[in-house]
């Protein structure tokens, strides 16, 4: 059941993955964390995709769900760089809240 709102998380998901990856491959660089890029990227779009599918929950306040869900999401990817990149842990919570915006507004 592909929602409008849920086209609209996964692809706001999608374009803040790209920025994740100028923003890791600035920092870290490109050559050699393909893999890790791709996981950043990937990891922005289940970000997308859980809150495609929140729709009604906390429906009144999506700068909350957004911030739960974000958190929820990045928080794995975080897990899996040992609590190092933490940028991209900051990032990931804006962006659950941005996407849950955007999904919620334009839906």
């Amino acid at each position: 059941m592909l929602t409008k709102r849920l086209k609209i998380a996964v692809g706001m998901g999608a374009i803040l993955g790209i920025f994740c990856i100028v923003g890791v491959g600035y920092r870290q660089g490109y050559a050699g964390n393909g893999l890790y890029l791709f996981a950043m990227w990937y990891n922005r779009i289940i970000m997308g995709l859980l809150i495609g599918f929140a729709g009604n929950w906390l429906k009144e306040r999506y700068i909350i769900r957004g911030l739960i869900l974000g958190t929820l999401v990045t928080t794995a990817f975080f897990l899996s760089t040992a609590f190092r990149d933490w940028p991209g842990f900051l990032a990931g919570i804006a962006y659950g809240v941005i996407i849950d915006y955007f999904a919620t507004k334009y839906s």
